[in-house]
């Protein structure tokens, strides 16, 4: 029998067969130097927590504010003074805000421990009840364990000697504690202060920053465009998404006051504002807010389907918020990957924790940006992208 030369032998190629290979060119040492200072960037991110968390809020803070103090230059106010102007009435908004949700404040924070508490007594009656499912189930779970043991032959004692450990836990001191809030208060006063007076400076210097960094590219007229290019679409980014934070909370307060006043909780008013303020932090915030209004309510209605009904209202005003106000805006903002902004928000948190989610979105949406004008960041924006 005659053989083609391209004919197959038990599903062989012969010699006359031409396979399609393609060749993937790899440079084993860029990806090296790559890897390594990619771990590099992150461990000086870490390390450096306490620099970079201030400075970008203050950044941030700048990209809020900084239209207001446009407005006042445009009417005839001198930069300085409009900086002035505009960095005493936030810190006066901030503090009358406090001071007139005080009472609330302070009652929220008197209740959540003993909501708590009450909660976690009521789970243990429903456990120790004998006539209920708990125990019904422990019941079950035991005999099975006793079933096993007999299977295996292996006697209970030796089980009971293995599993009851001791373990001394240190004695409560309230100095310690007392101590612990006090330094973590005065910390958070002295970074609060930090922010505020680098975004006071910011604001007043203007285009300074722009201008140096326009010098420092070089007298190459398309570097200095790709600059003002990236700084633009950064300025209109950071104040759109910060315009779309502040829009959706207020949004999701407003609504969270209506349903909170309708059900009837008390201090609907200091809720609204703390779900608001939490809604900053991703999908932590909300789920926070819920559980706390529902052990609240429990405490005051003293019913299950009362503390079901006020954190269900909480997590579906903050789903609607959320899938349909944020997303939309969003997507008109930036227009991001949702996936590449979740995975972002989960590198963020495990890094600097609960700042790294509230600051995640705006510093993924800065990557983009800059990412978009230089070539060799190209696929970066391609993964960011929709």
């Amino acid at each position: 029998m005659d053989i083609k030369p391209n004919q197959d032998i038990g599903n062989h190629p012969v010699e006359g067969d031409h396979a399609f290979v393609v060749h993937v060119p790899v440079d084993a040492r860029g990806l090296a130097l790559g890897v390594l200072a990619a771990v590099a960037v992150v461990f000086a991110l870490d390390w450096m927590q306490t620099f970079f968390v201030p400075l970008l809020l203050g950044i941030f803070l700048t990209y809020t504010l900084n239209p207001l103090v446009i407005l006042l230059e445009r009417i005839k106010i001198p930069r300085m003074l409009g900086s002035s102007m505009v960095i005493v009435a936030f810190i006066c908004a901030f503090a009358l805000g406090a001071y007139a949700l005080r009472g609330q404040l302070q009652t929220i924070f008197t209740q959540l421990p003993e909501a708590a508490s009450k909660l976690s007594a009521s789970m243990a009656n429903l456990r120790n009840d004998p006539d209920g499912n708990m125990q019904k189930m422990q019941a079950a779970v035991g005999e099975m364990e006793k079933a096993s043991s007999q299977i295996s032959n292996t006697p209970t004692s030796h089980k009971q000697r293995i599993t009851h450990v001791v373990i001394d836990k240190p004695g409560f001191k309230l100095g310690d504690v007392m101590w612990a809030g006090s330094v973590s208060v005065l910390g958070f006063i002295s970074q609060a202060t930090m922010v505020v007076f680098l975004a006071f400076f910011l604001l007043a210097g203007g285009d300074t920053f722009k201008r140096k960094l326009l010098r420092l590219t070089g007298p190459s007229l398309s570097r200095k465009k790709i600059t003002i290019n990236i700084l633009n679409d950064i300025n209109n980014s950071i104040q759109k998404y910060m315009f779309m934070l502040l829009t959706t909370n207020l949004l999701l307060g407003l609504l969270s006051w209506l349903a909170f006043r309708w059900i009837g909780l008390d201090n609907a008013g200091g809720w609204a504002v703390t779900a608001g303020l939490l809604h900053t932090i991703p999908y932590i915030g909300p789920l926070f807010t819920a559980a706390a209004t529902g052990m609240v309510a429990y405490l005051q209605f003293d019913s299950l389907s009362m503390a079901l009904l006020v954190a269900g209202a909480s997590l579906a005003i903050a789903t609607f918020v959320g899938t349909f106000v944020t997303t939309w805006m969003t997507g008109r903002i930036a227009k991001m990957n949702a996936a590449a902004i979740f995975i972002s928000l989960l590198f963020w948190a495990w890094l600097w924790g609960i700042w790294g989610m509230l600051l995640g979105i705006p510093i993924i949406v800065i990557i983009k940006v800059v990412s978009q004008h230089i070539e060799q960041l190209q696929p970066v924006a391609e993964v960011l992208g929709e």
